[in-house]
């Protein structure tokens, strides 16, 4: 890891990159130096060859407990407002524009721009004792912006419900609805996610990059725009260099 002063440390191993976000006294709150640091750090993954999966991590008791209200209470102007939510919308973008496959390491709370984070990520992979909130009704902010990537994760009336109670779900819950993958005990959290990323390296790159775009343009798509984006894109895959050699060595197999 890089200094300890950091807001977001980085770890490089074995084409995992690893992003923990560095607030742990703060709950890993998300101010706008945070933010920079970390829309600064996807562009450089994204541009990174060699990287092949990202996971998103947070130091300390909490994953991330959103917005940093203390900071927002500080400034309080519209155009700033306007400036903070428009930074944290190209963060969670970017996550979902990113060429690798990013997953969440949750082991504690996610609230609110922290539980939007989680829904941003492609994957997640969660503690039993973690949990999960949009919570700002609770103060008389309705969560609007984590409501897009929620509404994204889980039904409508099971995003809707979180969105107007505030209320926590917990991991197995959060699981049920969508919004997690995997949900295991505390001390086998790290290894479950070494486990996910090492299996998601394995595959083709290409067909992965490929893929994950795909995935992402056809859901915004009606269905016939869908097929044809897909169509194409299978296509495409279809005549890479790791597609012939897969196809290839699976009918060799079989004949043997």
């Amino acid at each position: 890891m890089t200094d300890n002063q950091a807001l977001l440390l980085r770890e490089d191993r074995d084409g995992i990159v690893t992003l923990m976000l560095n607030r742990p006294a703060q709950f890993n709150a998300l101010s706008t130096e945070l933010l920079g640091e970390l829309q600064e750090a996807l562009d450089k993954v994204g541009a990174d060859g060699t990287a092949r999966v990202v996971v998103l991590a947070g130091a300390g008791k909490a994953f991330c407990a959103g917005h940093d209200l203390k900071q927002m209470r500080a400034n309080h102007d519209k155009a700033y407002m306007q400036a903070l939510f428009a930074q944290c919308g190209r963060v969670m973008t970017t996550l979902t524009e990113l060429p690798q496959p990013v997953i969440a390491r949750v082991q504690g709370i996610a609230t609110a721009a922290g539980c939007q984070l989680v829904a941003s990520c492609d994957l997640a992979v969660v503690a039993d004792v973690a949990k999960f909130a949009v919570s700002g009704i609770n103060v008389g902010l309705f969560c609007s912006t984590p409501a897009v990537a929620l509404s994204r994760n889980m039904g409508r009336k099971q995003a809707l419900e979180m969105l107007l109670t505030g209320e926590f779900i917990d991991a197995p819950e959060a699981q049920r609805r969508g919004l997690v993958n995997r949900v295991v005990p505390a001390d086998q959290l790290d290894a479950e996610v070494a486990r996910l990323a090492a299996t998601i390296c394995a595959k083709s790159q290409t067909a992965i990059t490929m893929g994950k775009r795909l995935f992402y343009r056809q859901l915004e798509t009606g269905l016939a725009g869908a097929y044809q984006l897909a169509s194409e894109t299978m296509a495409c895959n279809m005549m890479t260099d790791d597609a012939v050699a897969g196809i290839d060595g699976f009918m060799n197999k079989k004949k043997g």
